[in-house]
């Protein structure tokens, strides 16, 4: 798999604002009309897996070891942040767009567009093969929205998107699978981390505006996880043992306090529209700080790949023996979380504006 952690993972987080007490349960009858995901390999359901011409795919043994359904494409032992958070938005399993099963009824509550690899920069990931881009993934929706012209008419189309939740995870592999590859990518080679950082943003809020011109109005934006904190990274980083990669925070770092600012901006030029960030940054170091809290034993090791084999297998490979005591893992492979993490990322953050700002997810879905 790929450095791709974004694990934005990276983190784990990247992911995002749910519900602040673990005690609050799935909605019976849904808070929102539908859930449009557009991200990484953190919300990655399976897109990857109809592509011939990639090495990002995750639908082999051991992942999905702890999913009735077994593998299905999703880096993770079993669900991923945004499975938990539909599930909190009273929402069934989100089709990804590539399942040809999903038609008709199956997308009218939503659809997951994310691809592992992928990138708000058009050759981020390149060297996995094929990905879905942002931009991409945005078309995608477009035909989507085609589809459901035909099921709809146009006054309650409207007001489906309108109170329909977009989630956006991006930035991460533009990090990991870009920028601080330089033997493999000029960016680093083009642009200081500051004019990096300012592309990036430029970039990434053509986009979001083209999905709210499009009709949709709730929007859900992460910024990127630490990813100097994966598994992956920090093998490879001279910081002491158990010690996250500061040079590679710092960087993500430019980007989300350009992310912050932009959420901001976007919620004073567009009334009418509500634009919330996830804290992901902080809710990753805040879960890793306090790992024996949240009954985490380990914290920078992977459960199946790094870590267990002391970096000579990297990835989760196919019927890798992953380690028994997974829900005592924060993460999963070299890149991306547990379910066990994905969970409480999600009960942590729903109404909680320690890790979501302006506003809560749940204030946001009852405007």
């Amino acid at each position: 798999m790929s450095m791709e952690v974004h694990l934005s993972i990276l983190m784990l987080i990247g992911v995002a604002c749910f519900v602040a007490s673990s005690s609050i349960e799935a909605t019976p009858k849904p808070r929102v009309t539908a859930m449009f995901i557009f991200g990484d390999s953190l919300s990655d359901p399976g897109n990857n897996i109809y592509f011939i011409r990639t090495t990002t795919k995750a639908n082999y043994w051991p992942y999905g070891i702890d999913l009735d359904q077994g593998p299905t494409g999703r880096y993770s032992n079993g669900k991923l942040f945004v499975d938990f958070l539909g599930e909190l938005l009273g929402l069934p399993l989100i089709p990804s767009y590539a399942d040809t099963n999903a038609k008709g009824v199956d997308i009218l509550s939503g659809v997951n567009y994310a691809s592992a690899g992928a990138g708000i920069l058009e050759d981020t990931g390149y060297l996995f093969g094929r990905v879905i881009p942002l931009r991409e993934q945005i078309d995608n929706f477009k035909t989507t929205l085609n589809q459901l012209r035909d099921r709809m008419q146009t006054e309650d189309l409207s007001d489906y998107l309108a109170k329909a939740f977009v989630f956006v995870d991006m930035g991460a592999n533009d990090y990991l699978n870009n920028y601080i590859l330089p033997m493999l990518y000029k960016s680093s080679h083009t642009y200081s981390p500051q004019q990096y950082a300012d592309l990036l943003i430029k970039l990434y809020t053509g986009y979001i505006l083209q999905l709210q011109n499009l009709g949709l109005r709730k929007f859900f934006l992460a910024e990127v996880a630490p990813i100097g904190c994966i598994p992956a990274v920090m093998l490879k980083s001279r910081a002491p043992p158990g010690e996250c990669d500061d040079s590679s925070n710092n960087l993500v770092q430019m980007f989300n306090s350009r992310l912050k600012s932009l959420v901001y901006r976007l919620n004073s030029d567009n009334p009418g529209s509500v634009f919330t960030l996830g804290a992901s940054f902080q809710m990753f170091i805040d879960l890793r700080d306090n790992a024996d809290a949240y009954g985490f034993k380990v914290k920078d090791k992977a459960c199946c790949g790094i870590g267990r084999s002391e970096g000579r297998k990297p990835l989760c490979v196919p019927n890798a023996e992953p380690c028994f005591n997974r829900d005592e893992y924060l993460f999963w492979d070299e890149a991306h979380p547990t379910q066990a993490a994905n969970q409480i990322f999600a009960h942590r953050t729903f109404d909680n504006t320690s890790y979501c700002y302006p506003i809560s997810i749940q204030r946001m879905i009852e405007m």
